[in-house]
C-alpha cells in the first residue's frame, strides 16, 4: 500500500481525483494527519465512512513503533524507530530555551564514509521516503505532546543523496496546512554533493544550508571525508558562493575539531582565508569519539582559541552546544540499526 504521508498537498489533491474524490478532501486529510496527528483513518470523522474505508484499503499512515527510547541527563531524547520493514533509524529530540529541535535521518545507512561518523562502515540499505522522514517528527510530537519548532537534516544518511524525497518532505513540513514549521527553522546538512547545492539554489526554499567542511585543504579533507575526492574544496566553495549569490542566504559551515588534526592556529588562519568575504557562519563542533574512530576531541582551550581567532578576523563563529553525548545522541554518534540487534 502507498504511504499517504509521501504526498505533499498538491500531489494528494491529484491522488484524490484519481480515486474519484474531490480535491478538497486532500486538505481535510492533511489537517487530520499533520494538525490533529491521528493514527487511523477512522479518526477522520468529517470524512464519509465510504471514503475512510477506501483510504484504509489503498493507503497506510506509516505509524512508527518506538523500539527504544533513551533520555539524556540534559533532556535530549534519542529514539530508535521501527520503519516497518525490518530496519530501524535513530532520531533525536533536543530541547533548547528557544524551542524543541529534531534531528531527522534521511537514509537507512550512509554511503559517504566520513571517518568521524558512527554511520561509517554500516551497510547502506535504502533512502527514506518523504513520508518516512516526516513521520519522525509526527512520532516524536505524539510521544512527547510537545511541538517541534526546528528541524535539522543531520541524522543518519546524506540528505542530498536522497534529494527529491528530502525536498518534498520539506514542502510538507513547511506547508501551513502541514506541520507548519517555517523554512528558516529547517536546516539541511550536506557533506558536499556539489551538483545538489546548485540545484537547491534554484528551489526558492528559504531553509538553511549547512556544509560539513571540517578541513581547509584537499589532502586533509579527503582523509576525513572521501566525498572530497569527487568534489574537492575548490569546486565546493564555487558552488557555495553561487548559492549565496542566488539566494542571498547565509551558509553555515560545520567544522568538527579533532585533536592534533585540524584544530591548530594555522588551520584557523586557513579557514579565515577560505571563507573571507562570504555570507557565512562557522559552527564549531567538538568532535565526538566513536567506536573504532581515529579522532579525539580537541581540548577546550584549543576550541576557544580557534573560535576567538575566527571572530577576531571577521568570521562569525560559535561552538555548538553538546547535547545527548551520554546516550550517543550527539553529532556524529547516530547509527543505522536493525531490529534484531
Amino acid at each position: 500500500m502507498k504511504n499517504i504521508k509521501d504526498y505533499n498537498l498538491e500531489e494528494l489533491k491529484q491522488e484524490m481525483q484519481e480515486i474519484g474524490e474531490k480535491p478538497f478532501r486532500a486538505e481535510q486529510i492533511f489537517k487530520w494527519i499533520y494538525q490533529e496527528k491521528v493514527k487511523t483513518f477512522d479518526e477522520m470523522t468529517n470524512l464519509s465512512l465510504e471514503l475512510r474505508k477506501k483510504l484504509e484499503e489503498k493507503y497506510t499512515l506509516c505509524n512508527y513503533n518506538i523500539q527504544r527510547k533513551q533520555e539524556s541527563k540534559d533532556g535530549t531524547i534519542k529514539y530508535l524507530f521501527d520503519v516497518l520493514d525490518g530496519n530501524a533509524i535513530e532520531t533525536v529530540l533536543m530541547r533548547y530555551h528557544h524551542g524543541n529541535s529534531i534531528c531527522v535521518s534521511s537514509q537507512i545507512g550512509c554511503k559517504m564514509g566520513c571517518k568521524f561518523c558512527a554511520s561509517t562502515g554500516i551497510n547502506f540499505i535504502r533512502s527514506l521516503t518523504s513520508g518516512e522522514i516526516v513521520e519522525q517528527i509526527i512520532a516524536v510530537e505524539q510521544d512527547t505532546g510537545e511541538k517541534i519548532s526546528n528541524v535539522v537534516f543531520m541524522g543518519i544518511g546524506e540528505p542530498f543523496d536522497n534529494y527529491d524525497n528530502v525536498v518534498n518532505a520539506i514542502k510538507i513540513i513547511n506547508h501551513p496546512k502541514g506541520l507548519n514549521i517555517g523554512a528558516r527553522h529547517i536546516s539541511i546538512s550536506t557533506s558536499g554533493l556539489v551538483p545538489k547545492i546548485y540545484q537547491l539554489a534554484e528551489e526558492n526554499i528559504q531553509c538553511t544550508l549547512s556544509i560539513s567542511l571540517h578541513a581547509t585543504d584537499n589532502e586533509k579533507r579527503s582523509s576525513m571525508m572521501p566525498v572530497n575526492d569527487a568534489y574537492p574544496i575548490e569546486e565546493l566553495m564555487k558552488a557555495c558562493k553561487d548559492y549565496i549569490k542566488k539566494t542571498n542566504r547565509r551558509i553555515s559551515f560545520e567544522y568538527a575539531l579533532a585533536k592534533d588534526n585540524n584544530d591548530n592556529l594555522e588551520d584557523a588562519k586557513q579557514l579565515v582565508k577560505l571563507l573571507k568575504g562570504m555570507l557565512c557562519h562557522v559552527n564549531l563542533i567538538p568532535i565526538n569519539k566513536i567506536e573504532n574512530g581515529k579522532y579525539d576531541k580537541s581540548s577546550n582551550e584549543n576550541i576557544m582559541k580557534f573560535r576567538d581567532y575566527l571572530n577576531d578576523h571577521g568570521i562569525v563563529a560559535t561552538i555548538r552546544r553538546e547535547l545527548g553525548s551520554d546516550i550517543d545522541a550527539a553529532c556524529g554518534q547516530l547509527r543505522r540499526k536493525e531490529l534484531r540487534d
